[in-house]
Parts: structure tokens; C-alpha cells; sequence
């Protein structure tokens, strides 16, 4: 009964968040953001408290990779939040208008989802991310973290709840739940009080909430990315993007998982940007060409089945096939990716430009690292997920994003 009075609550606020003052909303990002630096301390602690208990839990690496806090996470978590007041208002816009033949005027006005659940796992700085861009937008969110990360997210929604008290805004605003997995199939089940659902996490938490939620959702899938080495790319460079891409935080989702290498000039590229990613520590794996001719480089590399390349690893483990040409890259890319973020590197204009129209995916690059996906570096201040569907909203998902619109009809007697 508790439970379902915490949502009844929730959809409440939703009517009182949509009715708060631009500059309202933006003073108080800013002071949240002002109490996660002053706070740093007790979010440490917190935090270290998880990250005793991460064995328990039976983390991977990279679980334990995106759990941990230091000063300079919790600095950039308040960055977002400076950078998300900054952002004009996305309530309110008028995103089109027109009159019909009997004199209507007819005007689509930007407004909030309204409630918005947000499922996520191990990463504390998805709870102030989410909670910014959600109160930014005018939406009430209810935020289910993971019990790894239990108290680093307890103790900043804490600061989020202090500060709402300072504002006199109801703290059903921002709501934390810390249920069990079983208790999240009632949750999935409460759409007469949540509008949306956003799952965040790995492929087993995405398949569950897929399966049970009735409410709509969408979803952050998993982020099998690819990059292709074509044979007209600068070598020096494009080395310098997949070593990037790969190995600057391989436990995220826009870390390249597969190296695509054009065959016509495979020999020569494929041993040069090996030796730079073995030099990193990159684990490499791959089709039986591919590893024929790192083998006569004395360089070691795995030999794997065709499904490996389905595989997201999270990991400083990297999948690499040799293909014929852009024609060989689009198939595999259709078959394999998850739709999240692929990269071509190339200097012939026509096959650059014929990536970017035939590759389906969210996020489509030239020369340019797959890590580039993340709402922070395109301007969002942070994203509350980098969505793999196509409906509403796709690639990394600001403010914007947790808008609808509703239409504005003005008239004068008119009758149909």
C-alpha cells in the first residue's frame, strides 16, 4: 500500500512540477549542483561503502569500473547539472502553428511526459544525470537504481531532497525506490502512474523490463559499435581513433566493440593498429583471416565463431573481421549491430558519404571516434540514455527528449 501511495504521490506532483517557473527550475539545478561539490565527502564514503560490498554482488570489472566515484566524477556530475540550467527552456515552445479552412488557430506547444521511471544499474551519476534533465524538463522521475550502488544513489538523491525542501517543491518530485527485482514487475505493471519507463543497463536487465513493463518504454540497448578501416583512411589517425574508441573507458556503451578493416589493404593496416592496442592492454579476437595475418606479426588474436560478433563485452576485448569493401561493411553492420553508434574511417568523399546514408543506426560517424556519443559532448549536459529505439526519441537523450507536445486550438463559435 506504501508503494502504490509513493506513486499516487508521484502523479500528484507531475501537476505542480509542469507549472514551475523557468528561472525556478534552473536556481534550483544550480544549487544541487553547488551541494554535490560541498557534499563530495558523504557521496564518497557512500560510495565506498558499495564498493566494499562489490565482491558480494559479484561484480565484473567493468560493473565495478562504472560504480566507483572519485572527486572528479562527482565535479562532473555538477557540471551537468550547471550546464542542464543553462539549456533554453523546453517547455512552452511553440513547435508549430497554422490556421485551418474554418478559422482555427491551431498551435503544437512543447509540455512534460510527465512521470518518468528510469531503471539503471551501478553508475551513482545516472541518479543526479537523470534527476536533472528530468526536473529541467518539468517531469516528475522515480529513480530505481541497482543494490550495487545503494548508498552512493541514497545519498545523492538526499542532497536532491534537501534542496527541494529549500524550494518548497514536493519531494515526490524526485522519488528513489529500492525494491527487488520482483517488486519491479509491480512497478513495470502501474501505468495508471507512470508515463514512461527508460531502462539503463546490461542486456539482462534491458530483456526484463522489455518483457513486463506495460507501460511504454525506451530503451538504452546494448552498444555492440563498429568501426570500419577503410583502405583510403589516414593510417596514423584513424589508429589514433580506434585506440580511442576502444580503449579510453571500454566499459561504456559507446566503446567500439568490433574493428571492421577493408581486405584490399588489410596486410599493411591491420599488424600496425594491433601493436598499438596490444600497447593499451586490448585483448583481440577474430575471424580466421584476420588472425592469419596478426599471427605472422607475432601478434596473438583468438579466432571466433561468426555469433561472437554479437557480443558486447565491456570489456578491453576487441572483435576484428576483414571485409570486402563498404559493401562488406553495411552487411555485417546490418546484421550485427545494436543500432547504438558505427564509425567509417575514410577519405573518399562518395563511400563516406554512402556510410552515412545506408548505416541505421542512431549515432553515424566519419573520422571520428564512437565515444563522441554521450549527451555531455552534444550539449546536453548529460543524457538520461543514449536510446536505441527509433519512436520518440533516438542517439542520446537531453531535455528535449522528455518533452511531448499538446495542440493549443483557439476559436471563435466554429462547429463541425
Amino acid at each position: 500500500m506504501e508503494f502504490f501511495e509513493t506513486l499516487r504521490k508521484a502523479k500528484e506532483a507531475k501537476v505542480y512540477m509542469r507549472q514551475i517557473p523557468h528561472p525556478i527550475r534552473q536556481e534550483f539545478l544550480r544549487e544541487c549542483a553547488k551541494e554535490l561539490e560541498t557534499q563530495s565527502k558523504m557521496i564518497l564514503e557512500a560510495n565506498q561503502k558499495d564498493l566494499s560490498k562489490a565482491q558480494e554482488f559479484g561484480l565484473s570489472a567493468s560493473m565495478l569500473e562504472r560504480l566507483t566515484l572519485n572527486q572528479e566524477r562527482i565535479l562532473a556530475m555538477a557540471k551537468s547539472l550547471k550546464e542542464i540550467a543553462d539549456l533554453p527552456d523546453p517547455l512552452s515552445r511553440i513547435l508549430g502553428g497554422f490556421s485551418n479552412a474554418k478559422g482555427l488557430e491551431i498551435e503544437k506547444v512543447s509540455v512534460p511526459i510527465g512521470v518518468i521511471g528510469i531503471i539503471y544499474e551501478s553508475r551513482p551519476n545516472v541518479t543526479s544525470d537523470t534527476a536533472g534533465l528530468c526536473f529541467k524538463s518539468g517531469n516528475v522521475c522515480i529513480l530505481k537504481g541497482g543494490k550495487e550502488a545503494q548508498n552512493s544513489n541514497k545519498a545523492i538523491v538526499e542532497i536532491f531532497h534537501k534542496v527541494l525542501e529549500q524550494f518548497k517543491i514536493p519531494k515526490e518530485a524526485i522519488i528513489f525506490l529500492s525494491c527487488e527485482r520482483e517488486d519491479l514487475k509491480v512497478l513495470l505493471s502501474a501505468k495508471e502512474y507512470i508515463d514512461l519507463v527508460i531502462p539503463r543497463g546490461g542486456e539482462g536487465l534491458i530483456k526484463f523490463v522489455s518483457e513486463y513493463s506495460k507501460i511504454p518504454i525506451i530503451k538504452q540497448d546494448k552498444g555492440v559499435c563498429h568501426i570500419f578501416a577503410h583502405s583510403s583512411c589516414k593510417i596514423e589517425q584513424s589508429i589514433a581513433v580506434i585506440v580511442n574508441a576502444k580503449t579510453s573507458r571500454p566499459s561504456v556503451c559507446n566503446a567500439c566493440e568490433t574493428l571492421l578493416v577493408d581486405s584490399s589493404f588489410a596486410e599493411k593496416f591491420l599488424p600496425q593498429v594491433a601493436k598499438a592496442l596490444k600497447q593499451k592492454g586490448t585483448t583481440l579476437k577474430g575471424c580466421k583471416e584476420s588472425c592469419r595475418i596478426l599471427a605472422q606479426s607475432g601478434i596473438e588474436c583468438e579466432v571466433i565463431p561468426l555469433e561472437a560478433y554479437h557480443t558486447e563485452y565491456n570489456e578491453n576485448i576487441l572483435n576484428i573481421r576483414i571485409v570486402r569493401g563498404l559493401q562488406g561493411a553495411l552487411e555485417h553492420i546490418g546484421k550485427f549491430s545494436s543500432g547504438h553508434s558505427e564509425a567509417i574511417l575514410c577519405e573518399d568523399y562518395s563511400i563516406a558519404e554512402n556510410f552515412l546514408n545506408q548505416v541505421d543506426s542512431a549515432c553515424v560517424y566519419v573520422n571520428a571516434s564512437t565515444r563522441f556519443s554521450d549527451g555531455g559532448e552534444f550539449g546536453y549536459g548529460a543524457e538520461v540514455g543514449i536510446s536505441t529505439s527509433k519512436l520518440h526519441a533516438r542517439g542520446p537523450m537531453g531535455v528535449e527528449c522528455l518533452t511531448s507536445y499538446k495542440y493549443k486550438i483557439r476559436g471563435n463559435g466554429q462547429i463541425r
